[in-house]
């Protein structure tokens, strides 16, 4: 897409802290260069921790972990081997880029155009919001997936409406990201956790299970909880700051769908239908081929692992299908053409992932994500709290590792194996553990600075406005990251007080 007509994402008049970190946000370089000045400060720092010996007590394995120089012969060696597989290994890269070749075409062809066109008509103008925050809640069926096919329609269909796309985009964006799997159904996450949680838990109890189901009541409840948050934040704050939308994206028109592209449209949703139906087939039936072949269930499967394949699948069929019916689509070179023309747009975020994939590589490699997160972890046993302000700061510690660390997972997989333990001993059940853990994680997600689909977002906001920065995009995200952070808290708060179980027969206590 091509902005026509530029125009301040913020109103002129509007003032504050938010414009001033918008302001200031925006005189930082581009994030490529931000993050290989980071690199330098990394190694400089990795440098002076190794001179002086520093070192951490790995919580699962108790080994005994050095800080790595990245400024010793080792260092190089290690920066002139990994370069390129820190790169290609960068997780969103090959997502994204898999995924852009199916959104592409969809979009190329004209289907995302026209099904935004045809549903400003079907949904009430005052659910749309709503609407789009629980759907992107819901979209984390699809894990990291979400992030990159959701808030882009979102903030299309906001502008269909003649409302401000920044806001459909932030509001998607803050329910897939803060929202931290925030689901009615059970998703990967809650698989991952749940075996992360299950390990450190048998440290006490060899004999604990903590399933995928036992956190669900919480996370069930917090989908309409965060879907009302979400809806307020966005219509009675970031919405009015942001004022009217003035530009003009010249591959995004309001009028009404033709005859041929609704024919098309209708013959799309039975080729949908038709793909839900074969996988489905694929799935449910016992013994099918996607089921896990081990255990035949659903969890763990090659459904739940290839989920951007099937995406990628899904939308080609759907794009093909449109394409062909509504002529966008004649040949097999217009295919090739309209996908060519899609990855063309990701050139800026190719760049901008080849810096990042290599400080988050570097952080890894210098153990200085573990040196921090075992230090703070010894910090919050030593100072020996109990109850509610325990679970306050240990959410606190995870959420400032967050900021530092891409992978909810991977902060569980550190912290589960000195907190699990200590706070068992306290009585408290795992799942309930991880429970705090869940609520006190996801809040600041979009405004962290290890960040790997950061470079998407500018490139996602980029297509309204010209020369979008990090200050642009922290102050549209910050108002959703404080939010968040509060009523994930309070929530937990008001769980913790009323006693209830974070799921089917989890008890909080022990």
């Amino acid at each position: 897409m091509k902005q026509m007509a530029t125009q301040p994402n913020i109103k002129e008049s509007s003032g504050g802290f938010l414009k001033k970190l918008e302001i200031l946000g925006n005189k930082l370089p581009n994030p490529a260069v931000l993050f290989l000045y980071l690199i330098g400060v990394l190694a400089i720092i990795s440098a002076i921790f190794s001179s002086m010996n520093v070192t951490a007590i790995h919580p699962a394995t108790h080994k005994v972990i050095q800080i790595q120089n990245l400024l010793s012969r080792e260092g190089l060696h290690w920066i002139m081997s990994s370069m390129i597989i820190n790169y290609i290994n960068f997780p969103p890269l090959g997502m994204i880029m898999v995924l852009t070749l199916g959104i592409g075409l969809a979009e190329k062809v004209g289907l995302m155009d026209c099904v935004i066109k045809s549903s400003i008509h079907s949904i009430p103008k005052s659910c749309v919001t709503a609407a789009i925050v629980f759907i992107s809640l819901m979209s984390h069926i699809a894990s990291d997936a979400a992030i990159v096919v959701v808030p882009p329609i979102a903030a299309m269909l906001f502008y269909s409406l003649g409302r401000h796309p920044f806001a459909g985009f932030a509001a998607s964006l803050a329910a897939i990201y803060s929202g931290f799997t925030a689901n009615i159904l059970i998703v990967t996450t809650d698989v991952l956790l749940s075996g992360i949680t299950t390990q450190a838990a048998q440290i006490v109890d060899p004999k604990i299970v903590v399933t995928a189901i036992d956190n669900w009541y919480f996370m069930c409840f917090s989908v309409f909880y965060l879907t009302l948050i979400t809806t307020i934040i966005t219509e009675k704050f970031v919405e009015p700051r942001l004022g009217k939308y003035t530009g003009v994206v010249k591959e995004i028109s309001l009028e009404r769908p033709t005859t041929q592209q609704m024919e098309a449209l209708k013959a799309t949703g039975y080729a949908a239908a038709a793909f839900i139906i074969v996988l489905l087939l694929m799935v449910v039936p016992e013994g099918a081929i996607l089921r896990n072949p081990q255990t035949g269930a659903i969890l763990g499967s090659p459904l739940m692992k290839g989920i951007v394949p099937l995406l990628f699948l899904f939308l080609l069929t759907l794009g093909l299908t449109f394409g062909i019916k509504s002529d966008s689509i004649t040949s097999a070179d217009d295919v090739i053409k309209k996908m060519s023309e899609a990855m063309k747009g990701l050139s800026g975020f190719m760049v901008m992932a080849f810096a990042i994939a290599q400080f988050i590589a570097a952080f890894t490699w210098t153990n200085m994500a573990t040196l921090i997160a075992t230090s703070g972890a010894d910090f919050l046993k030593s100072i020996d709290m109990t109850g509610l302000p325990a679970f306050i700061c240990f959410m606190l510690f995870a959420q400032f590792l967050g900021l530092f660390t891409a992978s909810g997972s991977a902060v569980w997989a550190l912290l589960s194996p000195v907190f699990v333990p200590m706070f068992m001993l306290l009585g408290y059940h795992p799942a309930f553990i991880q429970m705090a853990f869940r609520a006190g994680d996801g809040s600041l997600n979009t405004v962290g600075i290890v960040n790997p689909f950061l470079p998407l977002f500018l490139e996602g906001l980029g297509k309204y406005q010209k020369n979008v920065g990090i200050g642009t995009y922290l102050s549209l995200m910050l108002p959703y990251a404080v939010s968040f952070l509060v009523m994930w808290y309070l929530l937990f708060s008001f769980w913790y007080f009323m006693g209830w179980p974070s799921g089917p027969g989890v008890t909080q206590r022990l």
